[in-house]
């Protein structure tokens, strides 16, 4: 049987993945991750990292968050419990989808998982309380790397499902995106582009 199945979005290397449980009286077993089956997912990279997330109020919205190269990720975002809004950015320096977002509903009943590549920014909104999301990293989290876009930013015009509830401090701090804003380069060795000038 089928583990996976693959589907692309509107966002080129943006994809869902679709688990397939296997179950009976007792209940399922499903595939969570193959190295083997998700290889051409990933890269040739190996999952560095993983994180789980338990977000307790309905309506909060965490992200939009990314890391610069040489610590530029791919994730795979799975939904354990609960549903989330889950949002990806295209952030890629020239890609015909600069700035554009795709979000899917991610929830512990759909068995999906939505797999961001490097480039993109990520974040999501609980659509209940409780929601517990687990992420696989290719890259583990570098704070020097760290970059975000403003969830609430008018530019990016989101349509998040609920009204905003809460925030992080830190993520109410990110700034707007402006003129500077020309995208990260994934390839590139040092941070040459950042966010926003340092003055």
């Amino acid at each position: 049987m089928t583990r996976f199945t693959l589907s692309t979005t509107a966002l080129p290397g943006l994809t869902v993945l679709q688990r397939h449980p296997i179950g009976d009286q007792r209940g399922y077993l499903e595939r969570i991750f193959c190295r083997d089956a998700l290889a051409a997912l990933l890269d040739g990279k190996g999952i560095a990292q993983i994180n789980h997330t338990l977000t307790a109020k309905l309506g909060t919205v965490r992200g939009l968050h990314f890391q610069y190269a040489p610590h530029a990720e791919t994730k795979l975002v799975t939904c354990l419990r609960g549903e989330v809004y889950d949002v990806a950015v295209d952030v890629r320096c020239g890609s015909p989808t600069f700035l554009r977002w795709h979000a899917e509903r991610l929830s512990a009943d759909n068995h999906r998982t939505l797999v961001i590549p490097e480039g993109f920014a990520h974040g999501f909104q609980t659509l209940v309380d409780d929601c517990e999301l687990v992420y696989l990293h290719t890259a583990a989290y570098c704070a020097e790397a760290e970059g975000a876009l403003n969830a609430a930013d008018p530019r990016l015009a989101i349509a998040w499902p609920l009204p905003i509830a809460e925030r992080s401090a830190r993520d109410q701090a990110h700034p707007l995106l402006d003129d500077r804003f020309l995208g990260l380069d994934i390839k590139v060795i040092r941070h040459r582009h950042r966010l926003f000038d340092v003055v």
